[in-house]
């Protein structure tokens, strides 16, 4: 053997170890590799029914609020109503009301002058 010979023999022993040394990092890689599609197919088995709740949640929400809002408009319509009310009674109660405290106080003046005045002593 020639030393060509020997020095390509040191060199392949060499390559063979860098080889040994690279592939553990590899497979341990390999191994991440498979618990993250594992951790991902668990995950999107366990989101799937999480997404439908959320979906009939936020559909039951959308309908109570659809309520919430035909009552609120109720509710609206009632109170101009009420207002209407008020406004009406305060006119058709308001005026007489006013007459008839005028005519109390005419009255209320015309009788005190048919007192007899008190004599001075």
């Amino acid at each position: 053997m020639s030393g060509g010979d020997i020095a390509g023999l040191i060199a392949a022993g060499v390559f063979a170890v860098l080889v040994g040394l690279l592939a553990v990092p590899l497979l341990k890689l390999g191994r991440v590799f498979d618990e993250a599609s594992t951790a991902i197919r668990v995950l999107g088995t366990s989101v799937t029914p999480l997404l439908e709740e959320a979906t009939t949640t936020i559909s039951e929400t959308n309908k109570q609020l659809a309520r919430v809002d035909t009552i609120t408009k109720g509710v609206a319509e009632v109170t101009g109503n009420v207002s209407s009310i008020i406004a009406l009674t305060a006119a058709t109660v308001g005026g007489p009301l006013i007459k008839l405290a005028g005519f109390s106080a005419a009255v209320k003046v015309a009788l005190s002058g048919l007192k007899p005045k008190p004599r001075a002593k």
